[in-house]
């Protein structure tokens, strides 16, 4: 059974108290369950990761290298300056879809710059929890 890792960056946790008007009122724990159903749906593996540390982020993208069949991750505000997670990205030999939540590139203007998308298959905004669906869904799909 093939395998993917959802990481999810800082502030993540925070998913359902965090500023529900921008992110919601669905929790981490209702995201990842959420997942697991669609991996089940999909016959697929999903482990998912959430950290607010830069370098634990960076361990699960090496960790993926030899284990998983590609990423979905959520880098959070590491987004817009982690070139540590750019380049652990670029190191990996797999396909990563970077998601966001709400829509970055109708907020604040820092937002609208991604590092990571240059290295990434796709990047998925604005959809809600619902985009990482699709990313998994792409990633499994655009496998046949």
């Amino acid at each position: 059974m093939k395998q993917f890792m959802v990481i999810n960056g800082p502030n993540l946790n925070r998913l359902g108290k965090r500023e529900p008007a921008v992110y919601g009122h669905k929790t981490l724990e209702d995201l990842e369950g959420q997942l697991l159903e669609t991996a089940r749906e999909l016959g697929v593996g999903i482990t998912c990761v959430q950290s607010n540390h830069e370098g634990r982020l960076i361990d699960a993208i090496h960790e993926a290298a030899d284990q998983y069949s590609g990423i979905i991750i959520n880098p959070g505000a590491f987004t817009h300056y982690s070139y540590a997670i750019r380049d652990a990205i670029a190191s990996v030999d797999l396909p990563v879809i970077e998601v966001h939540i709400s829509n970055v590139h109708t907020r604040e203007e820092f937002r609208h710059h991604s590092v990571i998308a240059p290295v990434t298959k796709g990047q998925i905004v604005g959809l809600g929890l619902y985009g990482y669906v699709m990313a998994l869904t792409a990633l499994v799909k655009g496998e046949d």
